[in-house]
C-alpha cells in the first residue's frame, strides 16, 4: 500500500527486542530530526555495512523494534547504520546532505570500506534509498560511498503515482488515515516541488527513482548493473477488506514495473521479492506495510553474497 507514515508509539523507545547495544552518534545538536545516526557494531570485526533508512518522520530508534535485520547483521559481522531521513519522501538536496554527513562520519569513525556497503529502507526510506544509490552512480564524486546493492521495503518508487494515489484516497473517502495522509502530504509536495505533477512534472520526475508512465529510460537506468530488491506483501484481500484498496493502489504495481524494465535492460540481479510472511508491527498490529515482511536471515545472506564476504 502507499502508506508512508511511520507508526509513532511511545513504547517504540523501549528496545527489549534488541539484543545488541547501539551507539547514538550526534553530529548536529541543532538538528534533532536528522543530525544523528545509530551504529550497531557486529560481534566480531566489521566485514561490511548495512545502511538503513527509516520511514517517513520515523526516528532511527523506532526501527529497532520493527525488524531483526540489525540482530542478524550482528551475527554476520555487518555493522548496521540507521540514518534518519526526517519528514521526507524523496531524496532532495538537504536529505542527500544529511545522509552524506552521517556516512562520511561513520567511515572515519569506524574505518569503513566505502565499497562494502548495502543501502536499504522502509516505505519513504526505501524510495530515498533507491534514489540515493542512483545519485551515487550518476555523480560518484559527490558521494562518500559506492553501494554494492540497494533494497526497498514496500516503498512508493514512483512519486508521481504516489500523488495520483493520494487523489484516489480522497475521492474514495473510505480510510480516514489515508485521507488525512493525502491532505497532509500533497501540500508539502506541491510546495517543495514547485507545483503539482500536472504543472511541474519535470521536478517530480527528477526526484523519483522511477516514472512508470515514461516511454524513455529514466533514473532507473543508473541501476542497470546494480543488485536491486523490492519487497512487498501481496495480500490484496486484506487491502480490499480493510482499506478498499486494489492492486492499483499497491506500491508493488510500480515497483514490479521498475524491476521489469531493469530486467529488460539486462540486469540479472534485479528482484521482486514477494513476501512469504504476513506483515505485523511490533505492537501486534496486522499490516501489509511493515518492516517484518522481510525474511531477515535470507536478506542478510543476500547482502553477504553481493558484498562477497
Amino acid at each position: 500500500m502507499k502508506k508512508i507514515f511511520a507508526l509513532v508509539c511511545a513504547w517504540a523507545f523501549v528496545f527489549i527486542a534488541t539484543a545488541q547495544n547501539y551507539e547514538r552518534i550526534t553530529l548536529d545538536n541543532n538538528d534533532p530530526e536528522r543530525g544523528y545516526y545509530l551504529a550497531i557494531p557486529p560481534k566480531d570485526a566489521i566485514k561490511g555495512v548495512l545502511v538503513l533508512f527509516p520511514g517517513y518522520a520515523e526516528s532511527a530508534e523506532m526501527v529497532l523494534p520493527e525488524t531483526k535485520l540489525h540482530n542478524t547483521a550482528f551475527n554476520n559481522n555487518l555493522l548496521t547504520l540507521v540514518i534518519p531521513i526526517g519528514a521526507k519522501i524523496y531524496a532532495d538536496e538537504p536529505t542527500l546532505s544529511a545522509i552524506n554527513r552521517a556516512l562520511t562520519d561513520s567511515i572515519k569513525r569506524f574505518r569503513l570500506d566505502k565499497n562494502k556497503m548495502v543501502v536499504g529502507g522502509f516505505s519513504a526510506g526505501g524510495t530515498i534509498a533507491l534514489r540515493y544509490v542512483e545519485k551515487c552512480i550518476e555523480r560518484p564524486i559527490d558521494f562518500p560511498i559506492m553501494p554494492k546493492a540497494v533494497f526497498a521495503i514496500d516503498s512508493p518508487v514512483d512519486i508521481i503515482n504516489l500523488w495520483e494515489y493520494f487523489d484516489r484516497e480522497r475521492t474514495k473517502n473510505f480510510s480516514e488515515a489515508g485521507v488525512n495522509e493525502a491532505n497532509f502530504v500533497q501540500p508539502i509536495m506541491e510546495k517543495e516541488l514547485g507545483g503539482t505533477p500536472a504543472t511541474n512534472l519535470k521536478s517530480y520526475v527528477a526526484q523519483s527513482p522511477f516514472y512508470a508512465k515514461s516511454v524513455e529510460l529514466g533514473n532507473e537506468r543508473f541501476l542497470k548493473q546494480m543488485p536491486v530488491r523490492v519487497y512487498h506483501e501481496m495480500d490484496v484481500v486484506w487491502q480490499l477488506e480493510n482499506r478498499r484498496r486494489s492492486l492499483y493502489d499497491n506500491n508493488a504495481l510500480c515497483s514490479s514495473e521498475m524491476i521489469s524494465r531493469l530486467m529488460l535492460m539486462g540486469n540479472t540481479k534485479a528482484e521482486f521479492i514477494q513476501a512469504d510472511r504476513k506483515g505485523y508491527r511490533s505492537n501486534g498490529m496486522r499490516h501489509t506495510h511493515a518492516w517484518s515482511i522481510v525474511d531477515e536471515v535470507e536478506c542478510i545472506q543476500w547482502i553477504k553474497k553481493v558484498l562477497e564476504i
